[in-house]
């Protein structure tokens, strides 16, 4: 006797009714279970069959990067879409030949398989540039001059910007910009925390209604939340609208630390015009050149909470900004809220900024930066199972 998998009973293996899959053959009680059986399973093969070849994922890349670092939730979604995986122990195991359809991959809740997944929701991707003359920025110069433009058309009352303190070179201060100037002296990033939510605080107290807010994912977050939550404060105080804009971040240091690293070698903060990090380096540029240390050299100064964050792009903001993935000298853009969009969209006809669509290539650059970003807890699992 053979047993009908659909609806469990036992039946002869005279049955009229089998059905061969997948080197297998099934035994089924009556054409009704039998048909159910094949429409599940051509909605396999029809998934398979859509998957792009690029995104065609083995087995083995499933049990290397969720099953053997512990991920693994133990739901069976990778079984129950493949005849081949079987759920032994509360683990998913290969029981037979596994051709790389990428099925198992791309049903696991713990993989990240979509653009979505890796940079949140976006309307357009633009890499673009400041077409202001007197603005330098730290890539593109897109930031300060989107802001220009709001500020000169009265769309914000003001922003609230990281500028670096007089008194101590490079080190953060967050400040409520009302002019064109103030907005200069923000140009440029600090890898350090910056204290931004107490001056938008500020900002509302002192009777801003409209306010441009710009930092990394954790203060876009905050804000995000601060309006959203029912619990939130700008829920409650209706009269503020926020403009959040979104800066790319992989890390931030301590000032202390970063002050620390350049006196051990022999230079001050003081004499750096310019600090970025890119390709695996902490580069400080001063006049005629440009000191470069392996970003590793940073570890113990990198801040404790960068290690928890999985958000590469600000997805929580109307507009994200970052370098990577655009040409040197532009600023890849990501519009996301229908505000963000139509203000980025006035700016660039406005002359304020210059952009082009973002090509695919570039936009491969981005995915892949925010993939490390995201999966970096996986490897903190990994270390911590080795201790």
């Amino acid at each position: 006797m053979k047993r009908d998998p659909v609806c469990d009973q036992e039946v002869p293996e005279c049955t009229p009714y089998k059905f061969e899959y997948g080197e297998q053959e099934y035994y089924f009680c009556s054409p009704e279970c039998m048909r159910s059986f094949r429409d599940m399973k051509k909605s396999v093969d029809r998934l398979k069959h859509s998957i792009d070849r690029e995104t065609r994922l083995s087995f083995g890349k499933l049990n290397r990067d969720i099953i053997k670092p512990g991920i693994c939730t133990m739901c069976g979604a990778c079984a129950a879409c493949c005849e081949f995986i079987e759920m032994r122990n509360d683990k998913p195991r290969i029981v037979g030949p596994c051709n790389g359809c990428g099925v198992c991959y791309n049903q696991c809740p713990r993989t990240i398989t979509t653009e979505e997944d890796l940079i949140g929701k976006i309307r357009f991707a633009y890499a673009a540039r400041s077409k202001l003359k007197d603005i330098r920025g730290q890539d593109g110069g897109v930031v300060t001059s989107l802001l220009a433009y709001a500020l000169e058309e009265g769309l914000i009352d003001c922003a609230v910007v990281t500028t670096k303190s007089e008194a101590e070179p490079w080190k953060p201060v967050a400040i409520v910009a009302k002019s064109y100037d103030d907005l200069l002296k923000s140009s440029g990033s600090i890898y350090s925390h910056s204290m931004t939510i107490g001056r938008l605080m500020d900002s509302i107290q002192k009777g801003m209604h409209s306010i441009a807010f710009v930092g990394p994912s954790c203060n876009i977050d905050a804000v995000y939340k601060m309006q959203k939550s029912s619990s939130g404060f700008l829920h409650q105080f209706m009269r503020a609208n926020v403009l959040r804009l979104g800066l790319f971040c992989m890390d931030t240091f301590s000032y202390d630390g970063i002050k620390e690293f350049a006196s051990n070698h022999g230079f001050s903060l003081k004499d750096i015009d310019a600090m970025k990090i890119r390709k695996g380096f902490f580069e400080f540029e001063t006049k005629g050149k440009v000191l470069k240390y392996p970003l590793s050299e940073f570890d113990e100064y990198r801040s404790s909470s960068c290690k928890y964050c999985t958000d590469m792009a600000a997805e929580n903001s109307d507009i994200s900004f970052g370098g990577v993935g655009s040409p040197e000298g532009y600023t890849t853009v990501l519009a996301r809220s229908v505000i963000g969009y139509e203000i980025l969209k006035e700016a660039i006809d406005s002359c304020f900024i210059e952009a082009r669509p973002l090509k695919d290539m570039e936009m491969g650059k981005v995915l892949n930066l925010a993939k490390l970003k995201k999966v970096q807890m996986y490897g903190i699992n990994r270390r911590d199972k080795k201790k």
